[in-house]
Formats: C-alpha cells, structure tokens, sequence
C-alpha cells in the first residue's frame, strides 16, 4: 500500500518535469513543501482534464455515489488487479485518471523481532516522479463539490520485495501521455501500465517520527 508520502519540491520544478500549464494551474501557489503527506490531506493532482495542469483534492476516493464521504478514508489505495472491476474505482479508471506527483514515500518494514522500521523510498536521483491516481468529484446535498483521489498499487519491485508486499504504481515520464488521456481507453492499454517500477531507486531507514501525521518536516527524512 502507500500510506503516507512526500512532495518537496520548487513549483518551477514540477512544470518542467510534468510539463505543466503554469496558466491553467493556479493551485500551484498553494503547494509548499510537504515531509509527511497522510490520509485525508490535500494533495497536488495531475487530472486527465484539458491542459495539463495541478488541482488540489482530498486524498482519499469517495465514489459519487458515496452517501457519506468517511468511505474515502478507506479508499486511498486502489489494487491494480481489480481496478478495472471495483464499484468504488471503475467509473474513474475508465474516465478520470490523474498522476499525484511526489519526491518519494514511505513504508513500514516488519522486523523479525517485533515493531517495525519507517523507510523512505525515492528514485535514485531524488528526482519528482509519479503515481498513478484515479479522481472523482463527490456532490453532497448542498450542491458543493469535492474532488478526492486515489493511489493505485501493484505487486513490489526489488527494492520494495525486502520492506513491503505491495507498493504505489509509478507512472515513467514517456507513459504519462496515456495516462492521462481523456476519454474511455481500452482496459489492456491502461493495465499494461500497472505494474512494478523497474527504474532505479533507493530505501533507507528514516526517523520514527513519521509515524505521526502531527510531524512534517524535513527531519523526518534524518
């Protein structure tokens, strides 16, 4: 899974490596370096809609035809293997996708002797990169709106095989295009996307205080 990540980067950075509309993404004023980016935060989103572009939305999917937006504290991963199935994420697989950009994430490695290590993964560049994300708009009765987005996730690579069984699904640069399509795109294109990163990247132990969401900042990566 991926449950907590960061985005710590200059705005200017992410326009040149996602080839942003500066024009069209006025959120972009609103980002500012995040160490420890959890469940229900705002988060920086790529959607697949018009030119390419940042929106700010709840991370956490809540389905449109959600009744109460609490389901979208349990839907902030969606499995790549069932992504094209599930209630909660096929209408968003097949028409709203979006990438979440981020500087790298975090995951929990069980130790043979009880408790468990926080590790920070990255490229092996410390380059921005990618997740792949699904997005919806949830409509309450007062007729405001709520976007929300979710990561999906497939099976872990080599660096992530020794700390986790799962891990987010990062999008290479030369992919994002289709991606972020608009329309309805056929299943296999979409799926063949989904899986592994084989790229290169790092983990390293970091400090337990990421534990806590109440903690963010750049010591959490000591």
């Amino acid at each position: 899974m991926c449950g907590r990540f960061t985005l710590a980067v200059d705005p200017a950075d992410l326009i040149d490596a996602f080839g942003l509309d500066p024009d069209a993404s006025p959120d972009l004023a609103l980002l500012h370096p995040r160490y420890n980016i959890a469940p229900t935060q705002a988060v920086a989103v790529i959607p697949n809609t018009g030119p390419r572009h940042v929106e700010v939305m709840r991370w956490g999917l809540i389905p449109s035809w959600a009744k109460d937006p609490k389901i979208g504290n349990t839907l902030i991963n969606a499995r790549g293997e069932t992504v094209a199935e599930k209630p909660s994420f096929r209408s968003a697989f097949k028409r709203r996708r979006c990438l979440i950009p981020s500087t790298g994430f975090y995951e929990w490695k069980k130790e043979t002797g009880g408790g468990k290590t926080p590790y920070f993964i990255q490229m092996a560049d410390e380059k921005p990169f990618a997740f792949a994300g699904l997005w919806e708009v949830w409509r309450p009765a007062d007729g405001s709106e709520l976007p929300s987005c979710t990561i999906v996730t497939t099976t872990p690579n080599d660096v992530m095989a020794p700390l986790h069984d799962r891990m987010p699904v990062i999008v290479p640069p030369e992919h994002y295009a289709t991606w972020l399509a608009e329309g309805e795109l056929p299943a296999p294109e979409l799926l063949s996307l989904i899986q592994p990163y084989v790229g290169a990247m790092k983990a390293r132990p970091v400090s337990t205080r990421v534990n806590s969401p109440r903690f963010d900042d750049p010591t959490l990566l000591d």
